[in-house]
Protein backbone atom coordinates (compact mmCIF):
# COMPACT_ATOMS: atom_id res chain seq x y z
CA UNK A 1 0.00 0.00 0.00
CA UNK A 2 1.61 3.31 -1.05
CA UNK A 3 1.33 5.74 2.24
CA UNK A 4 0.46 9.50 0.88
CA UNK A 5 1.80 12.39 2.89
CA UNK A 6 0.25 16.27 2.12
CA UNK A 7 2.05 19.26 2.77
CA UNK A 8 0.27 22.24 3.05
CA UNK A 9 1.34 25.87 3.69
CA UNK A 10 1.02 29.65 2.66
CA UNK A 11 2.63 30.92 -0.87
CA UNK A 12 6.25 30.68 0.24
CA UNK A 13 6.09 28.60 3.01
CA UNK A 14 9.22 26.38 1.91
CA UNK A 15 6.68 23.08 1.26
CA UNK A 16 7.80 22.62 -2.30
CA UNK A 17 11.55 22.89 -1.45
CA UNK A 18 11.26 20.76 1.70
CA UNK A 19 9.39 18.07 0.58
CA UNK A 20 12.32 17.74 -2.80
CA UNK A 21 14.88 17.76 -0.06
CA UNK A 22 13.29 14.95 1.58
CA UNK A 23 12.75 12.91 -1.88
CA UNK A 24 16.11 13.38 -3.02
CA UNK A 25 17.32 11.62 0.49
CA UNK A 26 15.24 8.40 0.26
CA UNK A 27 14.89 6.20 -2.64
CA UNK A 28 11.37 5.19 -1.24
CA UNK A 29 9.98 8.55 -1.76
CA UNK A 30 8.58 10.44 -4.72
CA UNK A 31 7.60 14.13 -4.25
CA UNK A 32 5.40 15.64 -6.27
CA UNK A 33 4.34 19.48 -6.35
CA UNK A 34 0.85 20.38 -7.64
CA UNK A 35 2.21 23.90 -8.66
CA UNK A 36 4.96 22.35 -10.76
CA UNK A 37 2.64 19.42 -12.47
CA UNK A 38 0.38 22.69 -13.16
CA UNK A 39 3.22 24.49 -14.49
CA UNK A 40 4.33 22.11 -16.41
CA UNK A 41 0.74 21.24 -18.20
CA UNK A 42 0.46 24.48 -19.20
CA UNK A 43 4.23 24.67 -20.66
CA UNK A 44 2.97 21.58 -22.74
CA UNK A 45 0.09 23.83 -24.92
CA UNK A 46 -2.31 21.71 -24.35
CA UNK A 47 -5.98 21.88 -24.11
CA UNK A 48 -5.91 21.21 -20.30
CA UNK A 49 -3.14 23.19 -19.88
CA UNK A 50 -4.51 26.44 -20.77
CA UNK A 51 -7.59 26.01 -18.83
CA UNK A 52 -5.29 25.73 -15.62
CA UNK A 53 -3.32 28.50 -17.05
CA UNK A 54 -6.57 30.46 -17.32
CA UNK A 55 -6.73 30.25 -13.32
CA UNK A 56 -2.80 29.86 -12.26
CA UNK A 57 -1.98 33.04 -14.12
CA UNK A 58 -4.10 35.05 -11.19
CA UNK A 59 -3.96 32.83 -8.58
CA UNK A 60 -7.23 30.78 -8.02
CA UNK A 61 -7.19 27.38 -7.47
CA UNK A 62 -7.74 25.18 -10.52
CA UNK A 63 -10.88 23.10 -11.08
CA UNK A 64 -11.34 20.08 -8.57
CA UNK A 65 -11.56 17.67 -11.42
CA UNK A 66 -8.64 18.61 -13.63
CA UNK A 67 -6.31 18.60 -10.26
CA UNK A 68 -7.71 15.27 -8.83
CA UNK A 69 -6.98 14.40 -12.59
CA UNK A 70 -3.54 15.46 -12.46
CA UNK A 71 -2.37 13.95 -8.54
CA UNK A 72 -4.47 10.86 -9.17
CA UNK A 73 -2.31 10.28 -12.13
CA UNK A 74 0.49 10.88 -10.29
CA UNK A 75 0.04 9.10 -7.57
CA UNK A 76 -0.59 5.85 -9.33
CA UNK A 77 2.74 6.16 -11.94
CA UNK A 78 5.17 6.22 -9.19
CA UNK A 79 6.89 3.15 -8.49
CA UNK A 80 7.89 3.82 -4.61
CA UNK A 81 6.07 3.48 -1.59
CA UNK A 82 5.88 6.72 0.18
CA UNK A 83 4.69 9.80 -2.10
CA UNK A 84 4.47 13.30 -0.71
CA UNK A 85 2.42 16.06 -2.34
CA UNK A 86 2.62 19.54 -1.75
CA UNK A 87 0.05 22.47 -2.28
CA UNK A 88 -2.81 20.17 -2.02
CA UNK A 89 -5.43 20.49 -0.74
CA UNK A 90 -6.59 23.98 -1.53
CA UNK A 91 -10.00 24.00 -0.89
CA UNK A 92 -12.76 22.37 1.51
CA UNK A 93 -14.05 20.96 -1.81
CA UNK A 94 -10.90 19.95 -3.15
CA UNK A 95 -9.75 17.87 0.67
CA UNK A 96 -13.67 16.27 0.21
CA UNK A 97 -12.85 14.83 -2.99
CA UNK A 98 -9.71 13.56 -1.88
CA UNK A 99 -10.88 12.23 1.16
CA UNK A 100 -14.10 10.42 -0.59
CA UNK A 101 -11.83 9.05 -3.19
CA UNK A 102 -9.18 7.82 -0.63
CA UNK A 103 -11.95 5.84 1.60
CA UNK A 104 -12.43 3.73 -1.69
CA UNK A 105 -9.14 3.17 -2.26
CA UNK A 106 -7.27 0.37 -1.03
CA UNK A 107 -3.93 1.03 -2.83
CA UNK A 108 -3.21 4.29 -1.39
CA UNK A 109 -3.53 5.63 2.34
CA UNK A 110 -3.11 9.13 3.74
CA UNK A 111 -0.70 8.91 6.87
CA UNK A 112 -0.73 12.46 7.57
CA UNK A 113 -0.66 15.88 6.63
CA UNK A 114 1.96 18.66 7.22
CA UNK A 115 1.14 22.31 7.57
CA UNK A 116 4.16 24.24 7.22
CA UNK A 117 3.44 27.53 9.24
CA UNK A 118 4.97 31.02 8.06
CA UNK A 119 3.47 34.40 9.31
CA UNK A 120 2.17 36.60 6.25
CA UNK A 121 5.01 38.46 6.73
CA UNK A 122 7.32 35.79 5.82
CA UNK A 123 5.69 34.22 2.78
CA UNK A 124 5.61 37.61 0.97
CA UNK A 125 8.85 38.57 1.37
CA UNK A 126 10.20 34.90 0.34
CA UNK A 127 7.79 34.89 -2.53
CA UNK A 128 8.58 38.24 -4.00
CA UNK A 129 12.00 37.56 -3.42
CA UNK A 130 12.32 34.52 -5.73
CA UNK A 131 9.80 35.84 -8.18
CA UNK A 132 9.95 32.47 -9.84
CA UNK A 133 7.33 33.63 -12.64
CA UNK A 134 4.47 36.19 -13.78
CA UNK A 135 2.69 34.84 -10.63
CA UNK A 136 5.16 35.94 -8.15
CA UNK A 137 3.79 39.84 -7.61
CA UNK A 138 2.59 41.19 -4.97
CA UNK A 139 -1.57 41.38 -6.17
CA UNK A 140 -0.84 37.67 -6.98
CA UNK A 141 0.80 37.00 -3.70
CA UNK A 142 -2.36 38.49 -2.13
CA UNK A 143 -4.95 36.61 -3.81
CA UNK A 144 -2.94 33.48 -3.76
CA UNK A 145 -2.63 34.46 0.44
CA UNK A 146 -6.73 34.71 0.66
CA UNK A 147 -7.14 31.93 -1.22
CA UNK A 148 -5.40 29.75 0.67
CA UNK A 149 -5.89 31.27 3.85
CA UNK A 150 -10.21 31.33 3.60
CA UNK A 151 -10.28 27.74 4.08
CA UNK A 152 -7.44 27.04 6.26
CA UNK A 153 -9.44 26.75 9.65
CA UNK A 154 -12.06 24.33 7.95
CA UNK A 155 -9.16 22.16 6.42
CA UNK A 156 -7.28 22.39 9.72
CA UNK A 157 -10.29 20.93 11.86
CA UNK A 158 -11.11 18.33 8.98
CA UNK A 159 -7.63 17.09 9.64
CA UNK A 160 -7.61 16.80 13.05
CA UNK A 161 -10.87 15.08 13.90
CA UNK A 162 -9.47 12.72 11.57
CA UNK A 163 -5.80 12.94 13.88
CA UNK A 164 -4.06 13.39 10.68
CA UNK A 165 -2.66 17.19 11.02
CA UNK A 166 0.89 17.63 12.24
CA UNK A 167 2.36 21.13 12.50
CA UNK A 168 5.68 22.17 11.51
CA UNK A 169 7.69 25.67 12.38
CA UNK A 170 8.52 27.03 8.45
CA UNK A 171 10.39 30.29 10.07
CA UNK A 172 13.53 28.56 10.87
CA UNK A 173 16.15 27.14 8.66
CA UNK A 174 15.78 25.14 5.99
CA UNK A 175 17.94 22.50 7.47
CA UNK A 176 16.13 22.28 10.56
CA UNK A 177 12.26 22.38 8.81
CA UNK A 178 13.43 19.61 6.84
CA UNK A 179 15.39 17.28 9.52
CA UNK A 180 12.04 17.87 11.30
CA UNK A 181 9.88 17.09 8.42
CA UNK A 182 11.53 14.15 7.76
CA UNK A 183 12.26 12.85 11.04
CA UNK A 184 8.12 12.82 11.43
CA UNK A 185 7.88 11.37 8.01
CA UNK A 186 10.28 8.20 8.82
CA UNK A 187 8.80 7.69 12.17
CA UNK A 188 5.20 7.11 10.23
CA UNK A 189 6.25 4.80 7.51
Amino acid sequence: MKKLFLIIGAPGSGKTTDAELIAEKHDNITHYSTGDMFRAEVKSGSERGKIINKYISVGNIVPIDIAIETILGAIKKTFTDVVIIDGYPRSFEQMNELDKYLANEIEVELVNVIEVEVSEEVARERVLERARGADDNVEVFNNRMKVYTEPLAEIQEFYIRKNLLHKINGERTIDEIVEDIDNFIQSRI
